[in-house]
C-alpha cells in the first residue's frame, strides 16, 4: 500500500536537504554563470557541506559513495534540490553524470568502476553521453547512423552526435552505435566508453539552445576511427537498448521531481507577488482571473507530485512502470510550463526581466517537452499500453454492454 507520510528517515532527509537550500544554495545561485554553472571555488565547499550531511549523490548506492535509497525517497529529495537550477550540482546528482554512474553501476565491469565510476561519483570529473545525431530522428533511436566494428582488441567507432549534454571538459563519454547490423532492431546497438584524449574524440562546437544551460554545453561531436579498447564496451555486445533505458527511467523520475519543484517555487513566487501587490485599491489575490490562477497551479502541482511519487513507489516495488513513467514525462513538462507562465503572469513586466528566477525557468521549461523524449512520443506510449490492456480482456463498457443485453 502506497504511504503517504514520510518515512522518520525520509522526514530527516527532507529537513537536512531543505535547511542546506535555503542556507548555502539559493543565496548563492546570483554567483551562477549563464551555460557555465558555479565557479569552482563556490561550488566545492558547497558540495562539502552536502557530502558532510550524508545527502550527496542520492541516485547511488552506499558502495560508491551514494545514499542507497529507493525511488520514492530519491523523488523526495529531487523535489527540493530541483528548486534551483544549481541544487542537482550542489547535491551532485546532475545529468548526465547521474545516468551515466546508473548505468556504470549496473553494466560496468570492476576496472570500468574503478577508473570512471568512483570518481564520477565523487564529483571529481564530468561525463557526457551521446546517442542523439543531427541527421535521424531522435524518437526513432533504431535509426541512428553511429557504427563500430571489432578489429583485433580495438572496436573502430565513427559516429556524428549532437546535444551530447556536458562534453567541454568531460572525461569521458558513453557512446551509443551499431555493432550488429543484422541483428532485430532493438538488438543491433551497444555502448561504448570513449575517453576524451582519444584522438578520434573532437567536439565540433556548443550548440547554441534556449536556456541557461549547464557546464559542458550541449555539443555537437565527433568520432572519427576511434580506437575504443575492446574492454571499453559497455554491458555485453547488443544491450545498447536495454542501457538506455536502465538510465531513462530513473532518470525521468528524477526530472519530473526537479520540475515539481521548479513548480512550486513559482507558485510561491507568485502567490507572495499575488498577496502584496496592490492594485486598483486591492491585492492582485483578490481578483478572481489571479485566484483561478493559483487554484489551478495548486491543483495540477499536487496532481502532477502524486503521479510521480505513484511512478517511483511502482519502481520500489519492481513493477512494470512504462506507462507510469511516460505519463508522468509529459504531463510534468506541462504543468511546469502553465505554473511558471501563470506566476510570471501575475508578476507583470517584472516577471520577465532577471530579478526573479521566474524568466529563466521559463526558458529551460520548454525545453521539458522535448528531451528524454518528445511528448508526442510518451502519450503513443500512453495510449499503446491502455489499448493493449483494453484488447487483453474485457473492458467495463464491454461487461455492461454484456449485462444490459441479458437482461434484455
Amino acid at each position: 500500500m502506497f504511504e503517504f507520510s514520510p518515512s522518520p528517515q525520509q522526514q530527516d532527509m527532507i529537513e537536512k536537504a531543505t535547511a542546506l537550500m535555503d542556507e548555502y544554495v539559493y543565496p548563492n545561485e546570483k554567483h551562477m554563470v549563464p551555460h557555465r554553472g558555479l565557479p569552482e571555488e563556490i561550488l566545492r565547499p558547497l558540495q562539502a557541506k552536502v557530502k558532510e550531511q550524508g545527502l550527496w549523490a542520492g541516485h547511488m548506492p552506499e558502495e560508491v559513495g551514494g545514499m542507497g535509497m529507493g525511488f520514492v525517497s530519491l523523488g523526495l529529495l529531487s523535489e527540493i534540490i530541483g528548486r534551483s537550477p544549481i541544487g542537482p550540482y550542489v547535491f551532485g546528482s546532475m545529468a548526465p553524470d547521474a545516468g551515466n554512474g546508473e548505468i556504470l553501476w549496473k553494466a560496468g565491469t570492476p576496472e570500468q568502476k574503478e577508473k570512471y565510476l568512483v570518481p564520477l561519483v565523487n564529483g571529481e570529473i564530468r561525463s557526457c553521453f551521446a546517442m542523439t545525431e543531427p541527421e535521424v530522428s531522435g524518437s526513432d533511436p533504431t535509426t541512428l547512423q553511429a557504427r563500430a566494428h571489432l578489429d583485433g582488441d580495438d572496436w573502430i567507432l565513427n559516429a556524428h552526435k549532437w546535444f551530447t549534454t556536458g562534453a567541454i571538459g568531460a572525461s569521458f563519454s558513453i557512446v551509443m552505435a551499431m555493432t550488429d547490423p543484422d541483428a532485430p532492431p532493438h538488438k543491433r546497438f551497444s555502448m561504448f566508453i570513449v575517453d576524451a584524449d582519444n584522438p578520434g574524440f573532437e567536439i565540433v562546437r556548443e550548440v547554441p539552445v534556449i536556456g541557461d544551460h549547464y557546464p559542458g554545453g550541449h555539443c555537437e561531436v565527433r568520432y572519427t576511427n576511434c580506437h575504443v579498447p575492446k574492454e571499453n564496451l559497455l554491458g555485453r555486445r547488443g544491450e545498447g537498448f536495454a542501457l538506455a533505458q536502465l538510465r531513462l527511467g530513473p532518470g525521468r523520475i528524477t526530472h519530473a521531481m526537479r520540475w515539481i519543484g521548479v513548480a512550486k517555487r513559482s507558485f510561491d513566487l507568485m502567490v507572495d507577488y499575488a498577496s502584496q501587490r496592490i492594485t486598483r485599491g486591492k491585492p492582485l489575490a483578490h481578483f478572481q482571473s489571479i485566484q483561478n490562477f493559483i487554484a489551478d497551479s495548486a491543483t495540477e502541482i499536487e496532481a502532477a507530485r502524486l503521479m510521480t511519487l505513484y511512478a517511483a513507489w511502482k519502481m520500489d516495488k519492481g513493477s512494470e512502470t512504462r506507462k507510469e513513467i511516460s505519463m508522468i514525462k509529459f504531463y510534468g513538462a506541462k504543468v511546469l510550463h502553465d505554473v511558471i507562465d501563470r506566476a510570471i503572469q501575475v508578476h507583470g513586466a517584472l516577471g520577465i526581466t532577471g530579478d526573479t528566477p521566474l524568466e529563466g525557468f521559463y526558458r529551460e521549461a520548454r525545453t521539458a517537452r522535448i528531451y528524454d523524449g518528445a511528448d508526442e512520443v510518451h502519450r503513443m506510449v500512453v495510449a499503446k499500453q491502455v489499448l493493449k490492456t483494453f484488447k487483453g480482456g474485457a473492458s467495463d463498457g464491454q461487461k455492461q454492454r454484456e449485462a444490459t443485453n441479458n437482461q434484455r
